[in-house]
Formats: structure tokens, C-alpha cells, sequence
């Protein structure tokens, strides 16, 4: 296996992660020694600090060891994962947690984050090729594949959330934001019918599937309920009394309680509330607000087991609705 250095990275990292590929693809075993920073240093004609600085990270994360700080060898064989995810929300950290809880000690896990920065993902995809021994993925599209994707071997890809394009060959934990998300409305339509009129609020920047809108005018249509898709809760929106609220971002479910405080008003009583994925603090929130979404602690049951086994899966996590007083 061979190293090339470039400016993507400093040269530490490039050896540090040379060194764990080596060791990835059991160019190096367990109890080997490895070369001496002396020998490393002439071979690549890199300082002596700089070897010293790529062992010491190697050996922080217990892949190497040394003997009196001399002689240094593989310790173990630890297994590198990539979970690249959209953003940061309490949710996606649930799937985190998950992992770590199921995944054995000697798995390292690089989380990262995209932020729906094209650029960033590929950039992210492209340094990590090789490296890892598992990928797990949130797609940068819920209808298109990206296409740097295919430099990843397809037997270590799991893609996760977004799927509305071609995976055929691939392994997948999605959601529907579709015919599922019809259906798991379909389960409380007797409690909708109550309302007067029904919100979605949908921010049109939102990296949230635009065909949800479709399919909530859908189920609104087909039960004959009046209904609205709006873009933001402003200071200008008076929360009305007898209408239900469908919300996505956090950031605007906070609004509408807030402003349906300032308007005497309260979520379950006097207006419906529903947020999209569920969080922790939903249990505890106005006594409580009731959420559609998957199981996020199941994506990363079965992520674990793709990682562990080594087991294809295809798999649509099911939409479902946790009730509480706000609806």
C-alpha cells in the first residue's frame, strides 16, 4: 500500500491514516512492530515529530502501544465507521447513541455532519474512501443518489433516512415521507376531523421532502378537510382556536406555543399540535406534544447489526404517531 502525500489534509493525518488502513486491510496484524519513526521519517521523508505525532494519535485510540516508548506495535484491530448525517438535531442523536451503546468498544465512529453542503459531502466522501470499514450515510438528496456514493464499495454503504431514488444493490434503513406518512395520518383521522382547519407548516428552505406537501393535500382532500400549507409562523400569525398545526422545524412549534400563550390558548384544549420526530423533551413540553416520525433507536438497531454482521438490509422503518395531550 502505497502514500501519496497532498494538501487536503496535514501529513500527520495522511500517515495516521495510512497507518490504520495498513492495518485495516491486515497489512499489519495484531502484535506486529511497526517500523521505527526513524525508518517511517526516511521512507517518506517526513520530520521525526511528524511520525511521532501520527503514533501518538494512533496510540491515544489504543490501535498501537508502545514498549518504554520505544518500540511501538499494533494493539488491535480497530474498526473505523463513517456515519455522515445532515444536521444536528436530538433525534439523530438517539441513532448515535444507539450505535455506540451496540457497537463493541474497538469500533471508532467519525460522525460527521454535511449540513446539506454538497460540496462538504463529496469533499467528506472523497477523504474517507478506503478508510473505513463500514459507511453509513444520509444521502445528500431524498430523490437523487448521489453519484460519488459509487466510489464507496457497496458491500460496507448503508444509506440512511433519505431514499426516494434507485438503491437497488445497496443496503438502506429510509423512511417514507410519502404513502407512509398518508397512512400514519390515516390512523388519527377521527381526532382530525374535530378541527376546523389543518396547517402544515413548511418552510420552503427546509431540507425536509417537499413531496410531504403532496401527500398532507392529499389526505386532506380525500377526507374532505380544509386545509393550508404555510411557509413560517411570523409575528403577524395569530394562532387560530379549533385548527391543527403540523409542525417540522422545532423553532416554529416553540412560536406557535408561545404565541398561543400570549393568546390565552393552549395545545390539546384550544388547538392541535403535532410535531414532526420526536425528542425527548416532547414528553414534558405543555404535558406533552404528540409526534409522527420512525423509530430512530430502530435505525440504529439495524445499523448496528449491518456493521456487525455484515448483513444486506433493505428496510422502510414504519411512520408512526406518538399521541400525547397536545393533539
Amino acid at each position: 500500500m502505497e502514500l501519496q502525500f497532498n494538501n487536503k489534509n496535514t501529513k500527520v493525518q495522511q500517515l495516521t491514516d495510512y497507518i490504520q488502513k495498513s492495518i485495516a486491510a491486515r497489512e499489519l496484524k495484531v502484535g506486529d512492530k511497526l517500523p521505527s519513526i526513524n525508518q517511517l521519517s526516511q521512507r517518506f521523508h517526513l520530520s521525526r515529530d511528524t511520525v511521532f505525532k501520527a503514533f501518538v494519535d494512533l496510540k491515544s485510540r489504543g490501535i498501537i502501544d508502545s514498549v518504554h516508548g520505544k518500540n511501538y506495535y499494533v494493539a488491535s484491530h480497530t474498526k473505523n465507521i463513517l456515519l455522515l448525517l445532515d444536521e444536528y438535531t436530538p433525534f439523530k442523536e438517539v441513532l448515535y447513541n444507539t450505535l455506540r451503546e451496540r457497537l463493541p468498544s474497538y469500533y471508532e465512529i467519525d460522525l460527521w455532519f454535511h449540513q446539506y453542503n454538497e460540496h462538504l459531502f463529496n469533499q467528506i466522501i472523497n477523504n474517507s474512501v478506503g478508510i473505513h470499514n463500514s459507511y453509513l450515510v444520509m444521502n445528500y438528496h431524498n430523490e437523487r443518489f448521489s453519484k460519488i456514493l459509487t466510489r464507496i464499495d457497496k458491500k460496507k454503504l448503508l444509506l440512511l433516512d433519505f431514499g426516494k431514488f434507485d438503491k437497488d444493490g445497496y443496503s438502506y434503513v429510509c423512511q417514507d415521507f410519502d404513502e407512509a406518512f398518508y397512512n400514519a395520518l390515516e390512523t388519527i383521522k377521527a381526532r382530525l376531523k374535530r378541527y376546523r382547519k389543518l396547517f402544515f407548516v413548511f418552510n420552503k428552505h427546509h431540507k425536509h421532502p417537499q413531496s410531504s406537501k403532496e401527500y398532507f393535500s392529499k389526505f386532506c382532500i380525500d377526507n374532505n378537510l380544509p386545509f393550508e400549507i404555510i411557509d413560517e409562523i411570523t409575528d403577524k400569525t395569530s394562532i387560530l382556536k379549533k385548527a391543527f398545526y403540523l409542525v417540522i422545524k422545532q423553532e416554529d412549534l416553540v412560536t406557535i406555543i408561545r404565541k398561543g400563550r400570549l393568546e390565552q390558548l393552549k395545545a390539546g384544549s384550544d388547538y392541535g399540535l403535532l410535531a414532526y420526530n420526536e425528542n425527548p423533551f416532547y414528553e414534558v413540553i405543555e404535558n406533552g406534544i404528540a409526534s409522527i416520525g420512525v423509530n430512530w433507536e430502530q435505525m440504529g438497531n439495524l445499523a448496528a447489526n449491518f456493521i456487525i454482521n455484515e448483513d444486506p438490509v433493505q428496510e422502510f422503518l414504519p411512520t408512526e404517531i406518538i399521541l400525547r395531550d397536545s393533539l
